[in-house]
């Protein structure tokens, strides 16, 4: 039994081949309306899966040029485009069934089975429940400095294993111990899913994350790009939880806030805990942004923003979040910025022993709060 499978994002065919290959069908892949055309023609499959939002011809345009020729193929829509008048012309020009984006593996062998059947060879896969196709696919920076020893390789490779859409870019920082071989390492085997970007020089954590976004900003796939500390002191839960409400809103950037409240597990260290309240008070008063934690080390951002706001090399190799929005401000105006801005409270953040940010450094940084307010000054 054939299926074509036609998206123009790369992790989206690479998860469905993979699986319906597992269950027995012999699956091609198309990146585009064009070639998904030529390919059924040439390979005749029982079943096309196709996407909505694609460049240059639509899911729906496929759809009715299948139809109109004739051709009875079955049709289902994999889709993260929820719009009911899309679903509503999608049944009316034919096609079989209509899946929303996120899904689940285990959901697509049911409907894929529905329309075309078993094959003989089937092989039912019991660990597919808790594993989804994401609505998006976004790319992920980490940055990473000496982490040899604390880079928890079993919870990147888990998080990827089950959520599929996800591409995670971690950029070595001039590291002096093994950490780029503990990072290639964790990329052997999993090259479409994770990528390590190599900084000969150490140039601090905005360096790093900058070389890391203009990396990924180059993959034209990835819908929302992003970045997340190597310890994971904010995990995966939470920072899909951000992109959840970037995909639903016209917010440019959410960002994780490490605010203490009821239900969540924030925990810091008391003494850190006063510094970062006095650092935050002064950084409100440079931005003029009523914003509760710049410094959380979890946002994510529309790829259009990043190559605006990433372009050029920050001021300070810690403060770069206050300069991303200080750019923002001075490009869009204040009151812009800060509407384009979504804060969200994290569920859990805990501090990782062996951060890279002395005491001594946290006082280094009022002075370099004085700097950027200077060199940002309109």
């Amino acid at each position: 039994m054939k299926i074509v499978a036609i998206d123009d994002q790369q992790l989206v065919l690479l998860s469905l081949e993979k699986h319906l290959t597992s269950l027995g069908y012999q699956v091609k892949t198309a990146l585009g309306g064009e070639e998904g055309i030529k390919l059924i023609e040439d390979f005749q499959p029982e079943l096309v899966i196709v996407d909505i939002n694609m460049d240059g011809m639509s899911g729906l345009d496929i759809v009715k040029h299948l139809r109109s020729a004739g051709n009875k193929v079955s049709i289902m829509v994999m889709s993260g485009n929820t719009d009911e008048d899309t679903i509503v012309d999608g049944f009316d020009l034919g096609i079989d069934d209509y899946m929303k984006k996120p899904v689940q593996l285990s959901e697509i062998s049911v409907r894929v089975r529905r329309l075309i059947g078993t094959p003989e060879n089937f092989e039912k896969k019991e660990h597919t429940h808790n594993v989804q196709i994401s609505k998006s696919c976004v790319g992920v920076v980490i940055p990473c400095y000496n982490e040899e020893s604390r880079l928890l390789s079993k919870e990147f490779t888990d998080f990827l294993d089950t959520n599929l859409g996800y591409h995670l870019c971690f950029v070595n920082d001039g590291s002096t111990d093994k950490t780029l071989e503990v990072l290639n390492d964790l990329a052997k085997g999993r090259e479409d899913y994770i990528s390590v970007y190599d900084c000969a020089q150490n140039g601090g954590k905005g360096e790093a994350v900058r070389q890391g976004m203009l990396h990924l900003v180059k993959d034209p796939q990835l819908d929302y790009l992003g970045y997340l500390d190597a310890d994971l002191s904010t995990d995966f839960k939470d920072f899909d939880d951000l992109v959840t409400t970037i995909e639903s809103s016209d917010f440019q950037i959410v960002s994780g806030s490490r605010i203490a409240r009821m239900g969540a597990d924030i925990n810091k260290e008391s003494a850190r805990e006063i510094i970062s309240l006095t650092i935050n008070f002064i950084i409100r008063k440079i931005l003029g942004m009523n914003f509760k934690d710049t410094q959380c080390g979890a946002k994510i951002i529309r790829r259009d923003l990043v190559k605006i706001v990433f372009k050029d090399p920050f001021l300070t190799r810690w403060l770069f979040d206050v300069e991303i929005f200080k750019r923002m401000g001075n490009i869009y105006g204040r009151e812009k910025a800060v509407a384009m801005i979504c804060e969200q409270p994290l569920k859990r953040w805990i501090h990782a022993d062996g951060s890279k940010l002395s005491m001594k450094d946290s006082f280094k940084i009022i002075g370099q709060l004085g700097e950027i307010a200077i060199k940002y000054r309109k």
